[in-house]
């Protein structure tokens, strides 16, 4: 059977990355069709330590109403990183956030079994004359507004179950869902309120005018759904990620994959709340390049995104990249900013530290551990397999068993849930002396301020 890597070295000679100068900052407008496919050109490279700046469309609802998408998202065109080979890893600083849009919809989703071949993400046809991803036009607003373009026929594979309309206010800080009236207003100018970036082709959700919640206030924390570096093997944007990827393992359609090919994954499609503005994402080289890509940006949403769905928004994006070579990674690790940290994992304070040591010395011990928090990403088909690749991420990312793992995410972190089904994290506060040997503890000790906050222990 092929080793991960005999895999990754086998899909490398198929990446396609411009070999031209390296620039400080890379802006990019463009979209993919819904596939990441480390055979299609990438962007830049962008020098490493460059920028990249993005507009970003709505993921989620606009693309799952536009079959001709293949991917159920819209992210940006990958940029190729200078001095990126596989097995090097990526650290992503990033720096902004912002929203753009005006207002947007969302709900729980309903598939329409007779609009895709085994998945309605990737393989929607039309049911009338069975186009495969048929281009489709509007036909004024409501639920029912999506038509097929050679034939007439209704076409959306989804239907929003239940739905709301939500806008906000000039500082993008609040939202309200509005009722039928203010939905269908919003609906006849769907592509000004959503912001809809130049060079996206999704139909905005706000078209259909859904408003099944009405005068609920929520506040908004944008965030990235889909950040991350190109997967080694052709895959669906959405599907990006352990959960949602079993569902190419053998499906009917040209995108099927087999278990194995699913390794090649890298966790980019992560709906984790915590990858907002401040925080640092560190993601794995599957190819050349690296292939750094976003989108999927959500106004707000709680852990576990449990109604499947969020606010989806366009917005503007800025981010810092470095190459870290040998930090051979499976799949993301992450530093949120202190406030996302679980009480358990956050650093510990001057005071809390010489307490420690007092009581360390009291027992004969003469210094305690230096520790700083770590936050390992795990996906899965469920969230028991999810738990379970993320502890053994953490333990072969640091060192140590998969029993010291469970040990310190204990009494120092959490397990968390990014999305469910299969999202989770692995937070908790990780040696200082591991995290030096990995190659990580610069990037550590800058996000937490560890130098004005560490004591000397001996």
């Amino acid at each position: 059977m092929a080793t991960q890597a005999d895999m990754l070295a086998g899909s490398a000679a198929s990446s396609t990355v411009n070999l031209g100068d390296a620039r400080e900052t890379i802006l990019v407008d463009q979209f993919t069709d819904g596939v990441l496919d480390p055979a299609q050109p990438m962007l830049g490279p962008v020098r490493d330590g460059g920028h990249i700046i993005a507009n970003t469309a709505p993921g989620c609802w606009g693309p799952m109403l536009t079959p001709c998408l293949r991917g159920g998202h819209e992210v940006t065109v990958p940029v190729a990183v200078e001095g990126a080979e596989v097995g090097d890893a990526i650290v992503i600083r990033i720096r902004d956030i912002s929203v753009t849009s005006q207002a947007t919809a969302s709900g729980t989703d309903t598939p329409q079994e007779d609009r895709f071949n085994g998945d309605p993400f990737v393989a929607p046809h039309c049911p009338q004359c069975g186009i495969k991803n048929p281009k489709t036009v509007l036909e004024g607003v409501g639920p029912d507004a999506v038509h097929c373009a050679n034939c007439g026929a209704e076409a959306a594979p989804f239907k929003i179950g239940c739905g709301y309309t939500i806008a906000f206010d000039t500082d993008r800080s609040v939202g309200v869902t509005l009722g039928e009236k203010g939905a269908e207003a919003i609906a006849h100018d769907a592509q000004h309120y959503a912001a809809m970036p130049a060079g996206s082709v999704q139909n905005s959700v706000l078209t259909l005018a859904p408003h099944n919640l009405v005068g609920l206030m929520a506040r908004l924390r944008p965030f990235l759904g889909q950040l991350g570096t190109t997967p080694a093997i052709a895959l669906p944007d959405s599907h990006n990620a352990g959960d949602f990827g079993q569902f190419l393992v053998g499906a009917p359609h040209e995108l099927a994959i087999t278990e194995e090919q699913l390794a090649l994954r890298t966790d980019g499609h992560m709906d984790i709340d915590a990858v907002r503005a401040g925080a640092v994402l560190i993601c794995p080289v599957k190819v050349p390049g690296g292939g750094i890509y976003l989108g999927d940006m959500h106004a707000m949403q709680g852990d576990g995104e449990i109604a499947g769905h969020t606010c989806d928004v366009a917005g503007t994006v800025t981010l810092q990249v470095h190459v870290l070579k040998g930090l051979c990674l499976d799949g993301p690790v992450l530093l949120p900013v202190t406030e996302d940290l679980p009480f358990l994992a956050k650093p510990f304070s001057r005071e809390e530290r010489s307490r420690a040591l007092a009581i360390a010395r009291s027992h004969g011990l003469d210094n305690i551990e230096e520790t700083a928090p770590i936050s390992i990403v795990g996906t899965g088909r469920d969230l028991n397999v999810a738990t379970e690749n993320g502890l053994e991420r953490a333990a072969t990312l640091l060192k140590m068993s998969v029993e010291e793992v469970k040990n310190r995410a204990t009494i120092n972190g959490a397990i968390e849930i990014g999305r469910h089904p299969g999202v989770i994290q692995v937070t908790f506060l990780a040696p200082l002396e591991r995290l030096r040997k990995c190659g990580l503890l610069p990037f550590v000790i800058e996000q937490y301020n560890l130098e004005k906050e560490q004591v000397t222990t001996s």
